[in-house]
């Protein structure tokens, strides 16, 4: 049965400010302040993947768009971080049943059932219209694709944190710039902010929520917030989360397509 650690909601309507402090050419053999930041970046990662156990989970995704209204998606979701492999199956709305996402390494596939094609994706892209993109749902690898560029004591609700500032190390990365809240005491993340290449502000997300399965820490509960569509956004809640070990043929394409027959 997986601990709850709850981090109450109220935690994110306000930040305090702190002393800001650029680590942009910082050593951080010789700033200890940097080298603190690093391995926090380097514990985000680690407590909340899952290099040592395959991962499952079912996904209750509300969207609300200002034009389309409230929608609903459930889906089950795998990971096997040690191969870098996801898969993504829509049980709900039953119009999308059966679509998939497919990750294997560099590979990002979409599944139709109708046509029985598989067609590439990007992990930048919209999962499914939403404000989620599809690499929030791959194993988080800040320590490797960000370098930091400032970072500042602060205060988030009740929590005190760090606000690091992130800058992208290649071209592969969803956003090229972010924003984090991080607590000091336990390396959560609490909050981020997403920015474009000209550092437009383009979105917002919240994880208000914890939990511990195995060995890791993931985000029961989790707000992403559109900055360029004023009142869109998409609220996920993960249940029946596991780390049972999984077929190794889950992560095939045979495998989505017979989920479909």
């Amino acid at each position: 049965m997986a601990a709850w650690l709850l981090v109450g909601a109220f935690v994110l309507l306000g930040t305090g400010s702190g002393s800001a402090r650029a680590a942009e050419n910082a050593d951080p053999a010789q700033n200890s302040g940097s080298a603190e930041i690093a391995r926090v970046l380097e514990a985000l990662d680690q407590q909340s993947n899952f290099t040592g156990a395959d991962f499952s989970a079912v996904m209750t995704m509300i969207t609300q768009d200002p034009e389309k209204g409230l929608e609903k998606l459930v889906v089950r979701q795998f990971r096997r971080d040690a191969e870098d492999k996801f898969l993504l199956l829509i049980e709900e709305p039953s119009a999308q049943r059966g679509q998939g996402y497919l990750r294997d390494g560099e590979s990002l596939w979409f599944y139709d059932p109708e046509s029985r094609k598989f067609s590439h994706t990007s992990l930048k892209e919209s999962f499914e219209g939403s404000d989620a993109r599809n690499s929030d749902f791959a194993q988080s690898r800040l320590s490797d694709d960000y370098r930091v560029t400032a970072y500042e004591e602060g205060r988030l609700g009740q929590y005190d944190v760090y606000v690091i500032e992130l800058e992208a190390v290649n071209s592969e990365v969803t956003y090229p710039y972010l924003k984090l809240w991080v607590t000091r005491e336990s390396n959560l993340l609490l909050k981020s902010e997403d920015y474009s290449l000209t550092r437009r502000l383009m979105r917002t997300a919240l994880f208000p929520s914890y939990a511990r399965v195995g060995d890791s820490v993931v985000p029961k509960q989790m707000l992403f917030i559109d900055e360029l569509v004023q009142g869109k956004r998409t609220q996920i809640t993960l249940t029946q989360m596991s780390v049972d070990p999984l077929p190794p043929n889950v992560f095939t394409k045979a495998f989505v397509e017979r989920v479909n027959r």
